[in-house]
């Protein structure tokens, strides 16, 4: 078997000390990662593109989505926990919205990545009423 010979490597100590100055203390990565995670389920971007444009009950959100009810509730506990949307009750319906601005920004920018950002993810609702944060 042949053997392949690497040239040795040598760190830059100052960049390794510059980066290092920068990383965040505490669970502020696992964290992230978390955030990260829970957009990585497609039905969970969905629904989170969805609320873009307005708030919606559960049961809207399922049939936008095309799952059952149970199925949206579970994926809406999960953002709902790591406060990506934030849910009120009106009588016995529950309406959901994006808990802030950067979650917007968030879809906006990852859509913008992919090549397939434009103008309608920030169109107005059929009724023209846009939730206001």
């Amino acid at each position: 078997m042949e053997q392949i010979a690497y040239a040795q490597r040598s760190i830059h100590p100052e960049h390794v000390a510059h980066a290092r100055k920068l990383m965040r203390a505490g669970p502020v990565y696992a964290e992230l990662a978390e955030l990260f995670g829970a957009l990585a389920d497609p039905t969970r971007v969905k629904i989170v593109h969805a609320l873009l444009h307005q708030e919606l009950c559960t049961c809207d959100l399922a049939a936008v989505v095309g799952i059952s009810e149970s199925g949206a509730s579970q994926h809406l506990r999960v953002l709902r926990a790591l406060r990506l949307v934030k849910s009120r009750r009106e009588g016995r319906m529950v309406f959901y919205s994006l808990d802030d601005a950067h979650i917007a920004l968030l879809m906006q920018v990852g859509l913008t990545h992919l090549g397939h950002g434009d103008d309608d993810d920030m169109a107005e609702p059929p009724d023209g009423s846009r939730k206001a944060d």
